[in-house]
């Protein structure tokens, strides 16, 4: 996979604990369990969650906790309170009155948190204070336009929560709000009267916000060609920014913050590949010398002694996640259970005996397979060492906890296409020809091979000739088949990955977005099937745009006990749907 032009940021664990503690805060507040952070962005299932009031937009002076909590606690409100399809509705279509309508009804579900929870309250008087202290203190207020609006988010606020406008602003806005106040007094009254009434609250908030259209416009008329109002013209472009309504998220595809695919669309979801002549599945010990592997492994030993990662204790965490109790016979000689019909006779001849009961015995069995699916690209060089260590030292584990797994490697057999890729411009074939390499899918330990006779094998994640470029969506498909031909009753497939799907020719020929739009697709149908429990262990970075359950960390600076806890943690948390 490779990073370049299309990669997210760095994503660190401690923005992912902290995402997931305001995804955790909405879902208990809101009743919704599906809500996600996918791709450092909320969502609801695989469906992008539209966040459009100004005041909850992302912004990098409101990264404090207790802004981020307010952040979270309103869109809790949101969904709570507001009817979806009433507000589309009702929703103006001219940009600045819907901006002034998105808030106002923002505010209006604030206003509705539930009074034994005083901590709510208190994180969105903090967020909407800490916004309007940002935003006054960048100048964007100063402007004509961006005065109007900031005073008439404060009056608004004021009138909602009954509280005094801010006292830092106070004299700044005096002037305007008093301008406007004749013109907004009577709706400004109905936005609390009917606060607890979504269309009786809209009557009044359209009003508002058409007026302040209205006089947006008329003051802009006036100041036609004056150049001079530089702060006005930055209010009006930060506005533009901060709300792109024409990129509503009713019609994006789900989970899509990497782009959308024109030849996937223009194919209706159909993804094809143009020969699979050239793919191969390989033993991956059976590519590196034997010689070699021994020394790679002993360079592994070497790196895992090292760092002390207690492997017991990490044995027994997985035990108490994956394995469920199961009967194993009967325990005799308790103080109480069921009567043991042997041991009466004891009764008679020993009055005070009491261990004459039998208990059913209940032993932790793990019906388990974890399957680790590696992404074998070019950019996972640089992460090959640390990778195989920390996939080692879980492979370990999970043996000692009596747990099937596999290890599993993805790559491609050259780079840019290869063989394929000249089998295509031989037959001089049409544009958009699907997948356009030939793939190598590796196995590196399989389900029936223990951890132990394993090792040589797990050495080869060390060679570097074996990473070229990547095609997730097959190799995902590929290792859920494998898995669906075990036995276990419970599967969980890991992917390790530190970026998007690439593959140069495949991109060129269709576009960039192809392969990431096959990988979404791909985990979407084998989430909904539910036999296989997929999740994703980002390197550097989140892949919560395709795998709804991620974890993202940075190696091999944290591979440590908190980082394989974290990991195990992950694999326990999955919906355990194939056990219904």
């Amino acid at each position: 996979m490779s990073t370049e032009a299309t990669a997210p940021a760095p994503y660190t664990r401690e923005q992912q604990e902290t995402d997931e503690l305001c995804a955790g805060a909405i879902r208990a507040l809101s009743g919704v369990a599906s809500i996600r952070y996918r791709g450092q962005r909320l969502h609801d299932g695989h469906r992008p969650l539209p966040i459009h009031s100004a005041h909850l937009q992302p912004d990098a002076a409101l990264q404090d906790l207790p802004s981020l909590r307010g952040a979270a606690d309103s869109v809790a409100l949101r969904l709570l309170h507001t009817d979806a399809a009433l507000h589309k509705s009702l929703c103006p279509v001219e940009p600045v009155a819907r901006l002034v309508f998105e808030l106002l009804e923002q505010l209006r579900v604030e206003t509705l948190a539930p009074d034994q929870h005083a901590g709510v309250a208190h994180n969105l008087r903090h967020r909407f204070t800490a916004w309007s202290h940002a935003f006054y203190d960048s100048g964007l207020a100063e402007g004509a336009s961006g005065l109007l609006l900031y005073t008439v988010f404060q009056m608004c606020w004021s009138r909602l929560t009954a509280r005094p406008v801010l006292e830092k602003t106070e004299d700044f806005i005096e002037a305007t709000r008093w301008s406007v106040s004749s013109q907004l007094s009577g709706d400004l009254a109905g936005l609390r009267r009917h606060r607890t009434d979504q269309a009786a609250f809209a009557r009044h908030a359209l009003a508002i916000a058409h007026a302040v259209d209205a006089m947006l416009q008329e003051a802009q008329a006036k100041r036609e060609g004056d150049q001079d109002d530089a702060g006005d013209a930055r209010a009006q472009a930060a506005f533009k920014l901060l709300l792109d309504f024409d990129s509503d998220n009713d019609h994006l595809p789900d989970a899509a913050p990497l782009g959308d695919s024109r030849t996937f669309r223009d194919g209706k979801g159909a993804y094809k590949a143009y020969s699979t002549a050239y793919d191969r599945e390989e033993k991956a010990g059976e590519l590196v010398r034997r010689a070699l592997l021994l020394e790679y492994r002993e360079r592994m030993d070497a790196r895992i002694a090292s760092l002390g990662i207690n492997t017991a204790r990490l044995a027994r965490r997985f035990t108490q996640l994956l394995a469920v109790p199961q009967r194993d016979g009967w325990s005799f000689g308790e103080e109480e259970g069921y009567i043991d019909g042997r041991r009466l006779a004891q009764l008679i001849s020993s009055p005070s005996e009491r261990r004459l009961f039998r208990k059913e015995q209940f032993l932790p069995h793990a019906d388990c397979l974890v399957t680790f699916l590696v992404d074998c690209s070019g950019s996972m060089k640089t992460h090959a060492e640390s990778v195989a260590v920390l996939l080692d030292i879980l492979l370990r584990a999970l043996d000692q906890a009596g747990i099937a797994t596999e290890l599993l490697g993805f790559t491609t057999g050259a780079w840019n296409g290869g063989r394929v890729k000249r089998d295509w411009m031989r037959a001089r074939s049409s544009a958009q020809p699907g997948r356009l390499n030939e793939l190598v899918h590796m196995v590196f330990k399989d389900g029936d091979t223990s951890w132990r006779r394993a090792r040589p094998d797990i050495a080869a994640l060390l060679k570097a000739d074996l990473y070229r470029e990547g095609v997730d969506g097959e190799a995902v498909d590929w290792a859920c088949t494998r898995m669906l031909a075990r036995p276990e009753r419970r599967r969980i497939l890991l992917v390790v990955s530190d970026g998007c799907p690439m593959d140069t020719a495949t991109n060129l020929a269709n576009d960039e977005f192809y392969l990431a739009q096959h990988l979404k697709q791909v985990v979407a149908r084998r989430e909904a099937q539910g036999a296989v429990e997929i999740c994703g262990l980002g390197l550097g970075l989140d892949l919560g745009a395709y795998y709804s359950r991620s974890l993202a960390t940075t190696l091999p600076a944290s591979l440590n006990n908190e980082l394989f806890s974290e990991i195990a943690q992950l694999l326990g948390g999955c919906k355990r749907q194939s056990l219904k």
